[in-house]
């Protein structure tokens, strides 16, 4: 009995450092830090905070739950791929922050045309639901979205802050 009791707390010690681990704020910006890109490689699940070129953060993202090959239709549950714009902040979207991707451009119209389809929209870098921000940097496990890019609610929140309107962002494969 004793040895049930003792794995029971060793388990709850562990879980509890794994979910403090999870929700730690990553190292902050330095102040000044002026962010004029951001660089998403989907084949690294990376997201890069770029100043003239050089990265100055980067964080683990989880992608659309599609994540090979460009978004083409809307449900397709993939991240869309090339240059767009962040055109604006949302401090009261369901998930955690966000900020909004300006797809779909005039291509992934386009595209999608071709297809009969609609291009889908509402492509957001964001956090998490609130529901669900206790799991933190466990989410990138898996990617779990229709087509955004997640982050952790303390990344989401740094990204938020250091990313202005009018911001490239691109998306690579």
């Amino acid at each position: 009995m004793k040895k049930t009791m003792l794995a029971a707390a060793v388990g709850v010690a562990l879980l509890a450092a794994l979910f403090a681990w999870a929700n730690a704020s990553p190292a902050p910006l330095s102040p000044g830090t002026k962010i004029d890109r951001v660089l998403v490689l989907k084949s690294q699940h990376r997201l890069f905070l770029l100043d003239r070129g050089r990265s100055v953060a980067s964080f683990p993202v989880a992608l659309g739950r599609g994540p090979s090959g460009p978004k083409v239709r809307e449900g397709d549950g993939r991240t869309p791929e090339g240059v767009y714009t962040i055109d604006f902040h949302n401090s009261a979207s369901a998930f955690y922050r966000s900020l909004h991707v300006s797809y779909p451009q005039a291509r992934d119209v386009a595209r999608a045309r071709r297809l009969g389809a609609s291009p889908g929209g509402s492509i957001m870098v964001h956090g998490l639901p609130p529901r669900l921000a206790f799991v933190g940097r466990l989410q990138r496990l898996a990617d779990w979205t229709n087509g955004c890019i997640a982050l952790s609610n303390p990344e989401m929140r740094q990204v938020f802050n250091a990313v202005r309107d009018g911001t490239q962002i691109e998306i690579r494969p």
